[in-house]
């Protein structure tokens, strides 16, 4: 998360997350406040996959992208103008993929994650099976 203040979207995902039970960690990590522990810890971390969630310039997603090739998704917070993190984080340029879900949408976030995780890893695979069809 970028800031303390995008936690409730944060919560959403890791609901998901729990329910599928894939292992994360949830930090707070600002782009613009922080970037030097933000480097240090996308350059060390073993996770797989990032989940970001950021609004206003929405600067995180495109932060962490530039630093690994692991998938990086984002998720633009709502604002004032609803539009201004979305743009920011659909409108990457060219060699900056970041995945985007909706505005607030921790939940698809989750959900994304553990389906690029679980290309690789068959429990997770059965579990949104079973998520999907309601019985998780």
């Amino acid at each position: 998360m970028g800031s303390e203040s995008d936690r409730e979207i944060a919560k959403k995902a890791e609901i998901i997350l729990d329910k599928l039970g894939v292992p994360y960690e949830t930090k707070v990590l600002s782009s613009h406040r922080n970037h030097k522990e933000l480097d240090k810890y996308v350059e060390t971390s073993k996770a797989d996959v990032f989940i970001t969630i950021a609004g206003l310039s929405a600067a995180l997603p495109g932060f962490v992208a530039s630093l690994s090739t692991k998938p990086v998704i984002g998720v633009p917070v709502s604002g004032k103008l609803n539009l201004d993190s979305i743009l920011a984080i659909v409108q990457l340029p060219s060699g900056v993929p970041v995945g985007t879900v909706g505005l607030d949408n921790g939940t698809n976030a989750g959900l994304l994650a553990a389906q690029i995780l679980a290309l690789s890893d068959s429990e997770i695979s059965k579990k949104l099976i079973l998520y999907r069809s309601g019985q998780l």
